[in-house]
């Protein structure tokens, strides 16, 4: 990566789901070896995978400024509100070729956590899949959020999200650290 970046055909290389001691150790060998570290991990982050990003990452976006594109803002839908009454038909998660998702995400824990948020997504006027999205982009150390939607409208919805992060306040925040306990 660091010859590629050197001969200008990269800006920056990056990490997929790597740990953060694997990461450490790609900081230290670049370090050792003056070559050009990661920039960024592209983590799963979002209400309910969070520990990666907020508590093993903690010291690496400090010590190396290292930044997040994230993937699954909304958990496979789950935290889009439209799995609080079950799986609609044309969901993929209604799919048999879906199930090893359906059981990873459709869980009652989950189901009871997205729910408890529609509330909240209603009074600060957006929909909870906005909620989701600009709770994830709240994060100070999330760079980047891929949506994955799956038709145009979804991605004209989603963009939204940008309007809702500053309705964010301490106060709604705290209501959906609530929500996700």
């Amino acid at each position: 990566m660091d010859v590629l970046i050197r001969q200008g055909k990269l800006f920056y290389w990056g990490t997929s789901e790597w740990s953060a001691a694997d990461l450490s150790t790609a900081f230290k060998v670049a370090k050792e070896h003056h070559l050009t570290p990661p920039t960024m991990e592209q983590p799963q982050y979002n209400m309910l995978v969070r520990d990666r990003v907020e508590k093993e990452y903690a010291p690496l976006f400090a010590e190396h400024g290292l930044g997040t594109t994230i993937w699954s803002p909304l958990a496979s839908g789950v935290l889009s509100g439209k799995y609080n009454d079950g799986a609609p038909a044309e969901s993929r998660l209604s799919l048999s070729n879906y199930d090893w998702l359906k059981e990873a995400v459709l869980k009652p824990e989950n189901l009871s956590k997205a729910r408890a948020l529609a509330p909240i997504a209603k009074d600060v006027g957006c929909t909870q899949a906005q909620l989701a999205i600009a709770w994830c982009l709240k994060n100070p150390n999330v760079s980047t959020v891929i949506t994955g939607a799956t038709r145009a409208e979804q991605v004209v919805e989603n963009m939204k999200a940008l309007d809702v992060v500053p309705k964010l306040t301490p106060e709604v925040m705290t209501r959906i650290e609530g929500a996700l306990r």
